[in-house]
């Protein structure tokens, strides 16, 4: 998934926006660490004066740049740019945002719980299957080690996700 908060149209942005908006620097300071806040003020005061002098666009995307810069710091994530505006985020961003919006997080358990069970059900039987041949051959009783262990292991994986912090290192979404 690219990262959501390097886009011109994800939510680090859409804040910052509305910061300038406003002329409210506090919208945006909750998107960044404590430590980083001191530096988005400073750009923001540099670029407030300029959006009214004709080189709004470039302000902008100067104080744009900073904030998600910062944000990413803060995840301990790099920062490699911003990244246009209606880049495919998968199919869970957008019904996560829609949650939000809507206050009810049914839809995102629903897609979530939905995908878990295709995937547990898919990988299990065929692990299933294979336990059938495995021991017809060498080959036939690795292949069925490497689907039983692998169940396994991303079984854990999927539970240590479920369980982590939004911004553990073992899983940078971006945002």
């Amino acid at each position: 998934m690219p990262p959501h908060c390097d886009t011109l149209d994800g939510p680090v942005v859409k804040a910052a926006r509305l910061a300038l908006e406003t002329r409210n620097v506090n919208l945006i300071l909750p998107y960044v660490p404590k430590e980083g806040e001191a530096e988005v003020i400073r750009a923001f005061d540099k670029v407030l004066p300029l959006r009214n002098n004709g080189a709004r666009e470039l302000a902008d995307l100067y104080f744009f740049e900073t904030v998600v810069r910062i944000h990413r710091l803060g995840e301990g994530a790099p920062y490699t740019g911003l990244k246009p505006a209606g880049l495919d985020e998968g199919p869970i961003i957008p019904i996560a945002e829609k949650a939000i919006e809507t206050g009810s997080p049914d839809k995102l358990i629903e897609a979530l719980t939905d995908h878990i069970r295709v995937e547990v059900k898919q990988r299990f039987n065929r692990m299933q299957e294979l336990k059938k041949h495995a021991n017809d051959s060498l080959d036939a009783g690795h292949e069925y080690v490497e689907a039983l262990l692998g169940l396994q292991v991303w079984s854990h994986k999927v539970y240590q996700c479920a369980t982590s912090a939004p911004h553990d290192g073992a899983h940078n979404h971006g945002d």
